[in-house]
């Protein structure tokens, strides 16, 4: 099937494709499972994922190579997250092998969707898991439904390989022992003030430090930090309980050590020592790796080199990853996992 869409010019917005993957929960046991064609969720009005926001999801990518196959990076590594989510939660997990079963048959049901090789757009996945049935009590839901939905989309951030600026808030992103360190909405929900104000002022995103003492960097609202030293070229990105634990910080952690031969660190990353860096970005499945240009903090602009250009390692970084995700550069051990077409 053609499918009429500007592959170039897509933006990071929703897209009723026609089918997603849906299983229901009751009773104890997963029944229900398979493909649906409505994109309406019928929940009760009691749901406690309306009420209490319980409630936890994913974000995933598909990829086209050159040769026109479709393939997913570290699945498995999004459905151990989203146990985590779901246990914090107090919901029941979904099975590993499950979540990828279900993320394959929604990419493969909506394979003409994924975008071209080198169009830059991808095939965005969102597995979501929520707490339905009629509830008024705070307590968690008897039923459940885990639905993955997909749609093609462009860059997070707009411009490609291209620094951009980005602002501290005064605001928390999480408690210092709430649930910043699993991938649920109500972290998202406290972020949409300081984001609005941060692109008000045309800023990309705000950055958060840590809630106890606001003196480190955190987490960037879409995405984790991580930066270059100077002189040693190590690769650091802070280390916190309550900071998401990105599938990308992690590859890229391995990707620093293991390919380009850097040192690297999970450790502290102070806002008053941004000189310490030469280079920083931002790093997720929608930015992808972001450079930074900037960080304005109290009102005080730190520019990375002139603040206009990427840095070095940065570049590396990001074409070594996409590579693998693209099936251009060999992946390590399991990273890639095919999506078969019927």
């Amino acid at each position: 099937m053609t499918v009429d869409i500007d592959w170039k010019n897509l933006g990071f917005s929703y897209m009723n494709l026609p089918y997603r993957w849906r299983a229901y929960y009751k009773d104890g046991e997963w029944y229900k499972q398979g493909l649906e064609t409505d994109n309406q969720l019928h929940i009760s009005e009691g749901s406690p994922a309306l009420h209490y926001g319980q409630q936890a999801f994913e974000g995933m990518k598909a990829y086209r190579t050159k040769e026109g196959k479709v393939q997913l990076f570290r699945p498995d590594q999004n459905a151990k997250r989203f146990q985590v989510s779901a246990e914090r939660m107090m919901m029941p997990k979904v099975p590993v092998e499950d979540f990828v079963h279900a993320v394959k048959e929604a990419v493969k049901a909506n394979i003409d969707y994924v975008p071209p090789y080198e169009s830059g757009a991808t095939l965005y996945i969102r597995p979501l898991l929520i707490g339905v049935g009629d509830n008024i009590g705070v307590h968690p839901a008897t039923e459940y439904i885990f639905t993955v939905f997909v749609m093609p989309v462009g860059p997070y951030f707009k411009g490609g390989l291209a620094p951009q600026h980005f602002v501290t808030s005064e605001y928390d992103r999480a408690a210092p022992m709430g649930t910043g360190g699993v991938k649920v909405g109500g972290n998202y929900a406290s972020s949409l003030q300081p984001g609005a104000s941060a692109h008000d002022e045309d800023y990309a995103d705000v950055i958060y430090l840590d809630p106890k003492t606001h003196t480190k960097i955190e987490e960037i609202g879409s995405s984790n930090f991580y930066g270059i030293e100077r002189g040693t070229h190590k690769f650091v990105t802070p280390k916190s309980p309550s900071i998401l634990p990105s599938i990308t910080k992690f590859s890229l952690l391995h990707l620093a050590e293991e390919r380009l031969g850097l040192e690297v660190e999970q450790g502290d990353c102070y806002i008053d020592d941004l000189d310490r860096f030469e280079e920083a970005g931002a790093m997720g499945t929608a930015a992808i790796i972001t450079p930074i240009g900037s960080i304005t903090h109290k009102g005080h602009r730190h520019n990375f080199g002139t603040g206009q250009e990427v840095g070095e390692i940065t570049e590396k970084l990001y074409h070594e990853l996409l590579g693998i995700q693209f099936g251009d550069i060999e992946a390590p051990e399991g990273w890639i996992v095919p999506v078969e077409a019927d």
